[in-house]
């Protein structure tokens, strides 16, 4: 599902930003070696514009869902938000610990139920309009009042009693029960005078009317379906104007394409879908004026079961195979995917064996299954299993139940990843040992039949946020959709109540360590039950030409990823390459980091990658 379906970022990532802050601390930048790029046109040189702006192009293979952030779920789409709005709170580039953004402190009273941010006074909407607490309010009270408008970012509201701005710097929300999200929101903020003109939230899609009212350190300027996306730098963002004067996604949907571009110089930097596969990193590495950026994540890849699509008051809808209800066959399936396999051969070492559901990047919520709880690769024991479910081999070497229905799945696979094709094949052959059949069942789309429960099995992967209690909502019973095959905040239509009580607690918990061990307990539950395999934790593997880009900053800045961020530091850090133009001597303050190119040519990341495909997948990821 989205991404990188996932969806979601995303929804989500390894520390908790409960504590009080205050001032508006500036992040430093890290620096690197960069690749001059080219906007949208095919050639190199066309990096230059004949106005002398220079333009930072991105080929993604993911394409846009909404440009409405009240819809958006995957990755490509949230990050692109993340430029073209502030959020109350940022996340530090170093470390991610909370920074400020929209709001430069907060505090909270003695018992936690009421919130107070002050509003900078330096930030202003690009129609020259001033960003206040209004629109923060406004922002808030939509989501909590329309189902529409509260289709991605519901859960962050969902808890929220009263929204008021008693005056333009200051946002106050009461909350019904604690909330130890607060200053982890991630929700832009949107301009109310311009947003309140909005009729239906569920079908206004933002990319009707150029350029769009932004205070981000973007604008954005146009805007081509499955094509590409122009921004344009906000000259008056309170952080600074980013270095280069034009930033382009575009979207290739063959990623050796994407590739090919990068080493014509037609683009600067290349995402993947939603990573570069081994074959063209090793490829790349040996290429004059690239560099190949690899680092530890913030998504997991996994195959998830559809456990029956249901609505939030039950009804329920989709084809799901009825076997996959059954938590043996769910166990069984999992106990026959060599994770090894698929790290060394898929993966080639570009990934971890995955276990929980948040990656190890973010080590306060890390879990990993014990002894006795790891469903390892064990084919006998998953015969045996299936046995016990009441799924034996016929004659013709066939599982079936009862009814004589054989264990035919099909599993929807995104027709832009090769990871998802290649495991399919090794999914097909382990399966097809059992006397299982499987169709992967490869698609551009896999979100409409994602959210109409018509599959069995998909590739599923959302990016993690620091906080991970976004991605831990989509499996929520409340994200279930309020009405069949509607977009929803579900991830998988899993609905536990044990898990339901889990998330509850870890909500309203405020001590760190208890809070972890509470997302830990919730990570242990899914695993449990079979809904979620996580079999890799995915390098970010990326690359971008160094002729182009001078510097650019990762996150973390010691060693992390490019694209797809919790927040905006690359993007708005990178610095043309000497000799192109719109180069800019000046720092704006900086760290360590990686260097991207100028005129990169983005691409968006094409519906592949499943993870980011479905729900901001992201993905989560992820959502981010």
């Amino acid at each position: 599902m989205v991404t990188s379906l996932p969806p979601r970022s995303s929804r989500p990532r390894g520390r908790l930003r409960i504590l009080l802050a205050s001032g508006a601390a500036a992040l430093a930048l890290a620096a690197g070696t960069v690749v001059p790029g080219n906007p949208l046109g095919p050639a190199p040189q066309e990096a230059q514009a004949a106005d002398g702006k220079s333009t930072l192009t991105v080929a993604v293979a993911q394409s846009v869902d909404s440009l409405s952030p009240f819809l958006a779920q995957r990755l490509l789409s949230t990050s692109i938000h993340r430029l073209m709005y502030d959020y109350l709170t940022n996340y530090d580039a170093k470390d991610s610990h909370t920074i400020p953004g929209l709001a430069t402190k907060w505090e909270t009273s003695a018992d936690k139920l009421t919130w107070t941010y002050t509003i900078r006074p330096d930030s202003k909407w690009s129609d020259g309009e001033q960003a206040t607490a209004e629109d923060a309010a406004w922002t808030f009270n939509t989501m909590m009042t329309d189902e529409g408008a509260a289709t991605s970012n519901g859960s962050f509201v969902g808890n929220f009693k009263k929204v008021t701005a008693p005056s333009p710097d200051k946002l106050v929300i009461e909350l019904k029960k604690p909330q130890a999200t607060m200053t982890a929101l991630d929700v832009p903020i949107v301009p109310k005078h311009v947003w309140e003109k909005v009729g239906d939230f569920s079908k206004f899609n933002n990319d009707t009317k150029f350029p769009i009212v932004g205070n981000g350190p973007f604008i954005l300027t146009d805007y081509k379906v499955d094509s590409y996306v122009k921004l344009k730098a906000n000259k008056d963002f309170w952080r600074g104007a980013p270095k280069f004067d034009e930033l382009v996604f575009r979207y290739y949907k063959d990623q050796d394409a994407a590739v090919a571009a990068l080493r014509k110089g037609e683009v600067s930097f290349v995402a993947g879908s939603p990573s570069l596969t081994p074959a063209q990193a090793a490829s790349l590495k040996t290429a004059d004026d690239i560099k190949v950026n690899d680092a530890p994540g913030r998504r997991f890849y996994a195959l998830a079961t559809n456990p029956g699509a249901q609505t939030k008051d039950g009804k329920k809808f989709g084809d799901g195979h009825p076997a996959l209800l059954d938590q043996k066959v769910r166990q069984a399936l999992f106990m026959a995917v060599d994770r090894t396999t698929i790290i060394d051969k898929v993966f080639q070492g570009y990934a971890i064996e995955g276990e929980g559901y948040i990656p190890p990047r973010y080590g306060s919520y890390f879990w990993k299954p014990s002894a006795e709880q790891k469903l390892a690769y064990d084919p006998a024991k998953a015969a045996a299993l299936l046995d016990e479910a009441g799924y034996r081999k016929n004659s013709a070497g066939k599982r079936a139940g009862k009814d004589g229905r054989p264990l035919d799945f099909r599993i929807l696979c995104h027709a832009t990843d090769p990871n998802d094709k290649a495991i399919g094949k090794y999914l097909q052959e382990w399966w097809g040992d059992l006397g299982i059949g499987l169709k992967v069942d490869c698609r551009d789309n896999v979100s409409d039949p994602w959210y109409a429960g018509e599959y069995d099995l998909a590739f599923d992967g959302w990016s993690v946020n620091p906080d991970p209690d976004f991605v831990m909502s989509i499996h929520t019973c409340a994200a279930l959709p309020a009405k069949a095959k509607e977009t929803a905040q579900t991830d998988n239509f899993i609905c536990d109540k044990q898990y339901d009580e889990l998330y509850a607690k870890q909500t309203a918990e405020y001590d760190p360590a208890k809070r972890a061990d509470l997302v830990k307990q919730m990570e242990s539950r899914l695993y449990d039950t079979g809904y979620m395999n996580v079999m890799a934790y995915p390098n970010a593997v990326e690359a971008y030409r160094t002729d182009q880009i001078k510097s650019i900053t990762t996150m973390p800045s010691d060693a992390g990823n490019i694209y797809g961020q919790d927040g905006y530091w690359s993007w708005w850090s990178a610095v043309p390459a000497a000799g192109a133009s719109g180069d800019s001597s000046g720092d704006s303050g900086s760290s360590t980091g990686v260097l991207i190119g100028v005129g990169v040519a983005v691409v968006v990341l094409a519906g592949g990658g499943l993870l980011f495909a479905m729900r901001r997948r992201s993905t989560a990821e992820d959502r981010e």
